[in-house]
């Protein structure tokens, strides 16, 4: 239901890698033209190893997608890689207060982080991770309140892992990040990010929000249901003055799958966002026919309390502008 994917974050963060790599080694490193070989890959992973070659390899690997089909069983296989690339990203945990010492570590760490997103995509390593608790190295980046560059590039990297883990349905892997309560993350990140960093958190929620486990969550806690439709109902606000068509697509699916309750129905009925009638919210999805199906399905959810009726649907369906 996503239109995310592994290459695109990946694009997202070649815009901004070239602008942020302010440091002499990553100026002379270019993406390389053409794709390595095997070997020049094991070659790149072995040069991790040595702190005097880290930075090159880590940007190497990080930079070039031609080589990710492969890439991340080479990074799991590999002796002690994983454990380098976690080592890195802690390093900037004892900079996290510093903008400008953070600011230098941010490359090395960012990809490390893309190398560790490879690995969440990859089908057979999704639940390798999980079972390493890797996803909790994150949690200080997304805990980050501060909106400099430095810590949104923390924040989208580190979504990106959450992300590719979610992306392909799995209970298993929901079940452990509600364990370690990844979505108060979320909405921190859906309240202090930028357009891509809000959309990738809202996407997270949204495959959360798939599995009954994750729907329960939020329906066992009034202050979890209320936290999650405020900061959904912020955005939808927003989206006037910053439009974005993908996050709002990822808003409107988070409502309907919530609408699935009836309570829940009851409640929207007074406290879903009005800008969801706003002709400037209804042009962003106008061309987008899954979008416009699901926002009319919420509005149908909330018009019945989620029991339906056949004329009471065609009756309020009548009344939605077109």
């Amino acid at each position: 239901m996503s239109n995310f994917s592994f290459a695109e974050w990946s694009n997202l963060l070649d815009q901004w890698g070239a602008s942020s790599s302010s440091s002499s080694s990553n100026a002379a490193h270019k993406p390389e033209k053409t794709i390595p070989t095997t070997t020049s890959v094991e070659k790149l992973i072995k040069e991790i190893e040595n702190p005097l070659t880290r930075e090159h390899a880590l940007f190497a690997l990080s930079r070039n997608r031609g080589i990710r089909a492969n890439l991340a069983p080479l990074l799991w296989n590999s002796t002690g890689t994983i454990y380098l690339l976690l080592q890195e990203i802690t390093t900037a945990y004892r900079v996290m207060s510093s903008p400008d010492l953070l600011a230098r570590a941010t490359n090395n760490v960012c990809n490390a982080l893309v190398l560790l997103q490879c690995v969440a995509s990859h089908p057979d390593l999704k639940m390798n991770l999980i079972k390493a608790n890797v996803p909790y190295y994150l949690y200080p980046f997304l805990e980050a309140k501060n909106k400099e560059k430095q810590y949104e590039y923390l924040r989208l990297t580190s979504l990106g892992i959450i992300g590719a883990l979610v992306k392909v349905d799995n209970a298993e892997i929901v079940h452990f990040l509600l364990q370690y309560e990844i979505v108060p993350l979320c909405l921190r990140c859906m309240e202090v990010g930028n357009e891509i960093s809000k959309t990738v958190a809202t996407f997270i929620i949204q495959k959360i929000l798939v599995q009954d486990e994750g729907l329960r969550y939020f329906y066992s806690f009034a202050e979890r249901f209320l936290a999650l439709t405020r900061v959904m109902g912020t955005m939808v606000d927003k989206l006037v003055e910053e439009p974005s068509s993908r996050l709002l697509k990822h808003i409107i699916r988070c409502f309907v799958r919530l609408s699935d309750c009836p309570r829940a129905c009851d409640g929207f009925k007074i406290s879903l966002p009005s800008k969801f009638r706003d002709a400037t919210i209804l042009n962003l999805i106008r061309d987008d026919p899954e979008a416009l199906e699901w926002r009319r399905q919420l509005f149908v959810n909330i018009a019945t309390g989620n029991r339906v009726s056949p004329s009471l649907i065609e009756e309020t369906l009548s009344l939605l502008p077109s």
